[in-house]
């Protein structure tokens, strides 16, 4: 039947029918129980053997094409039947044939079908010599269609409407990898099949075009379209760009890897690469398409110094010698502790660490901050009070591994979309979900159990959920008295608490909580993520104890499926707070205030330090205010739009001697700045993110930074050269291996071996990494239980009789912390402005239709934003996002914060409304 061939090194002939072998062509191979056809010959043969139209690697098999079709017989050389390889499992000794001459005729065949209903453009298409069906055309020997014309579909309209999104369905081939993309991949379910037969044809919702569906815009669907059917308005499939360079994203903290095609320095489009271990294929329409700002035309280009109130562009060396004397100045005047820094989580590992060290060791100060202590310091404490460490336990993997999850205060489809849509898929497919939020955000609407607390009452439902777990005996003695300590008295402190009291606290049936308690306590594998929901409150950090507590109480660390995950915000919040750059603690975590710890650091920089915590953000505001704190360098952080109280933040601001921001746009805190320094973006430059799953990631250059601008950590380096630090040429490469010999969990850590899917710390000597934490015992030992008691937010006993309303803030899927990028992009184009979530019952009391302005007032200021009446939000609950400058939603927001944490309290904001009266006005 087919002409053999000697077998494949490493199988032996004599023993293969011992073991689990089928035979390709007559030659044994050794198979995997369960693979199909497909993947065995591809395993063991390659792909050529095989074409496919239908098939994706991070698709389910579906079998519509039968391209993949291959010949299986039960003997050698006997009957054969023709079998789909795609999703056809293989049989013990059976003999495949994958090139078979009958075989061959079907996929020659199949494809002149397919042809007889498909424009032959290829020369002017936009995926020519990267199509699929051009390109098995020519593999199965299509040269020419020998059915003659008849009625076709040709005459289809092309759909522009999007600003990313296009489609020519005249050039679809009916195999449905969109559909199963949207489906399987996004889990949004807007494209399907339509019609039966010849009429068969994909429609967008119900029959609308991509900006009229409820198209998420992901970009799923246009890379798993084989021909340019659906593609974009970047033509990402075509092979014009020949240059491709991969790094990692840098909209959120899931990490995805972006494979970037450049075209004489120019970027043209991206992809998701198939072989990342934390996207594999996918992306959001920020991470795929938001790209454009990176050579906007409102890019800074040159340093500035403002003289007289107005900047005037100077040069590297005039700006250089501009903050250098100001800087000495003030330390001479007032001290170092006059002078303070703020990192970013925008920037990479290598930069975050420069600038904490260069606020250390050359200003002299512990004045360093940064917006990932700001959004989850009181993740760190709770989990370092807890477990030891305040990093996720787990890896984005385990979802598949858990039997339940539980989302508390995050919107992960919004704000961590390819994460999100992991979890979307979990609870899909009907696996126990629970979703902890005042909002019906998209995860709850198909969650298992919503439960939808008042704002700020995180603590009294989990201690509900500890009260059931332990009335119902349902914890994990075992692992209690094993690995933890301190549970009796937490017990006792849990019991005596009033149910029905704690009920009326948090708005939320006591019934539902039990069922939702139970539900977590029995599943053998729970895991919980949680995000700004709940740190962003009064009593941030012991929610996040609490939340530890339910892990440890039903036994849930330490092992797949399980453990306590934070949603890091921004794409390298974990790595910012891993580099130091906080008060109170240096690079690896080490208290700045012990002896041990304060002489380590001084040995290691080489200079006399500060040995006490310096200021947090908050305390630095105050002490501007009172002429305390005299000099502020920001690098690549809008505070003045992105921190609550924006008046107080801009009286702070107003008062220093010397602001310095270092950034790629005239953002609000830019405005008010001294000097500015031009930065490079994340397509500009190289180093490491870690994401939060404590995956440290190589970051890599793809186009070379704007002309006038410079990297985040070259101006640091600059910086401490010129006031009289020794630092060596920036290079990520050294950073990092600087970084490796004073943080301890990233001691085997070397950029040369990170690879393309990087590795999770702690990373060991031998460069071994870790999955997961706490599998034999804590960090600290023993885990501990730590209680607590429900406490309202002075924001609202202080405020409710003049403001009731109880506005709360969130992130939508356009946009991006301050949006200073995305609103440069496409995204404004789906997304115009920030929009006020009103319930319908609110609205109609307030005269307020769809639409309408509202003025919304707060202690400390007022805005007008447009409503968007919805019931995602209960009666006297609002909610809003920051994303637009113009709107300064912050005025509102308060100075209240965590109480041991310092984290600011934006999830909770004691407002009044009414119908704006007249036009659209900020104040």
């Amino acid at each position: 039947m087919f002409e053999t061939s000697k077998p494949l090194p490493g199988i032996d002939i004599s023993n293969a029918v011992k073991a689990k072998t089928a035979f390709i062509n007559d030659i044994p191979y050794q198979l995997i129980p369960g693979e199909t056809i497909l993947s065995f010959v591809r395993r063991n043969l390659g792909s050529e053997l095989v074409p496919t139209l239908c098939d994706a690697p991070n698709l389910d098999p579906f079998g519509s094409c039968r391209v993949c079709s291959v010949d299986v017989a039960l003997v050698q050389n006997g009957n054969a039947k023709a079998m789909a390889s795609c999703h056809t499992p293989v049989m013990e000794n059976s003999y495949i044939y994958p090139t078979s001459k009958r075989i061959q005729k079907l996929r020659k065949n199949i494809i002149e079908l397919v042809l007889t209903d498909h424009p032959l453009d290829c020369l002017t298409c936009e995926v020519n010599n990267n199509c699929e069906l051009q390109s098995v055309a020519a593999q199965v020997g299509v040269r020419d269609v020998r059915y003659p014309e008849g009625k076709t579909h040709l005459d289809r309209k092309k759909d522009l409407s999007h600003p990313y999104m296009t489609s020519d369905m005249s050039k679809c081939i009916n195999c449905f990898r969109c559909v199963r993309a949207c489906d399987e991949i996004q889990g949004q379910f807007v494209l399907s099949m339509a019609g039966r037969g010849f009429d068969s044809h994909i429609v967008k919702g119900a029959e609308q075009t991509f900006f009229e569906s409820d198209c998420v815009s992901c970009g799923a669907c246009a890379q798993a379209c084989p021909t340019s059917a659906i593609s974009d308005v970047f033509e990402s499939k075509s092979i014009v760009a020949k240059e491709k360079t991969r790094t990692v994203c840098t909209y959120c903290g899931v990490g995805c890897n972006l494979e970037v095609s450049t075209v004489n320095g120019e970027i043209k489009s991206i992809q998701a690469p198939y072989d990342a271990e934390v996207n594999a294929g996918h992306t959001c329409l920020k991470g795929r398409y938001a790209f454009q700002f990176y050579n906007h035309a409102e890019r800074l280009r040159t340093p500035l110094i403002k003289k007289d109130g107005m900047f005037v562009p100077a040069t590297w060396n005039e700006a250089y010698d501009f903050i250098a004397g100001k800087l000495t100045e003030i330390k001479g005047k007032y001290g170092a502790d006059a002078i303070g820094g703020i990192s970013s989580a925008r920037c990479t590992n290598e930069e975050n660490y420069l600038m904490q060290k260069f606020i250390r060791a050359v200003i002299g100060t512990n004045n360093i901050d940064s917006c990932a202590r700001v959004c989850h310091s009181p993740t760190a404490l709770g989990m370092q009070r807890t477990f030891g460490t305040g990093a996720a336990t787990n890896s984005v993997v385990d979802i598949k591994y858990a039997d339940c999850i539980m989302v508390i205060g995050a919107n992960p489809t919004d704000g961590h979309p390819v994460t999100g849509a992991k979890m979307k898929q979990f609870a899909m497919t009907g696996k126990p979900t629970i979703v902890i939020d005042p909002r019906r955000t998209d995860m709850a609407t198909y969650a298992t159990y919503h439960l939808q607390l008042k704002p700020g009452t995180n603590v009294a439902l989990l201690n509900m959920m500890l009260y059931f777990i332990m009335q119902e005996g349902l914890e994990d003695k075992q692992f209690i008295e094993n690995r933890t300590e301190g549970y009796d008295d937490f017990r006792q402190h849990v019991l005596s608490m009033d149910i029905d009291a704690l009920q009326n606290i948090c708005g939320v049936d006591k019934d539902l909580v039990r069922k939702a308690a139970i539900t977590y306590a029995t599943a053998p594998n729970a895991m919980s993520f949680h995000g700004l929901g709940v740190t962003e409150h009064t009593q941030g950090t012991y929610t996040v104890m609490l939340i530890a507590d339910l892990a440890m109480i039903t036994g849930n660390i330490g092992r797949r499926g399980v453990g306590v995950n934070p949603l890091r915000g921004q794409n390298n919040v974990q790595g910012t707070a891993d580099m130091g750059c906080q008060p109170h603690q240096g690079a690896g975590y080490y208290d700045v205030s012990n002896p041990e710890y304060h002489e380590k650091y001084q040995n290691f920089y080489g200079v006399q330090l500060p040995d006490y915590a310096g200021l947090k953000i908050p305390q630095m505001y105050d002490a501007a205010i009172a002429g305390k704190f005299k000099a502020l360098w920001l690098m690549g952080e809008d505070n003045v739009q992105t921190d609550p109280n924006t008046n107080k933040v801009k009286e702070a601001m107003g008062n220093l001697e010397l602001l310095v921001v270092q950034e790629l746009f005239m953002t609000e805190s830019a405005k008010m700045a001294h000097v500015i320094l031009p930065a490079a973006s994340f397509l500009e430059k190289s180093g490491t993110f870690t994401n939060g799953e404590r995956r440290i990631q190589k970051v890599n250059r793809v186009v070379e930074p704007l002309a006038g601008t410079k990297t985040d950590g070259q101006m640091i380096v600059d910086m401490m050269n010129r006031m009289g630090y020794q630092q060596a040429a920036y290079d990520p490469k050294t950073v990092l291996e600087e970084i490796s010999q004073i943080v301890p969990f990233f001691a085997g850590v070397k950029w040369d071996e990170l690879g393309e899917n990087g590795k999770q710390w702690p990373v060991l000597a031998d460069g071994s990494d870790t999955e997961i934490l706490h599998t034999e015992t804590f960090k600290i030992g023993r885990g501990q239980f730590k209680k607590a008691s429900w406490i309202e937010s002075t924001e609202l006993t202080d405020n409710k009789k003049d403001f009731p309303f109880i506005l709360t803030t969130n992130r939508e899927l356009e946009h991006y912390n301050c949006g200073a990028q995305t609103r440069r992009t496409g995204n404004a184009d789906i997304l115009l402005t920030d929009s006020l979530m009103i319930h319908p019952e609110d609205a109609a009391a307030h005269f307020i239709e769809q639409g309408d302005m509202v003025c919304v007032e707060s202690a400390r200021g007022k805005i007008d934003v447009k409503a968007k009446i919805t019931d995602e939000v209960k009666p006297g609950i609002l909610s809003s996002t920051f994303h637009y400058p113009e709107i300064s939603m912050n005025i509102l927001t308060s100075s209240v914060t965590d109480t041991d944490a310092l984290c600011p309290e934006y999830k909770i904001c004691a407002v009044r409304i009414r119908k704006s009266k007249g036009k659209y006005k900020l104040v």
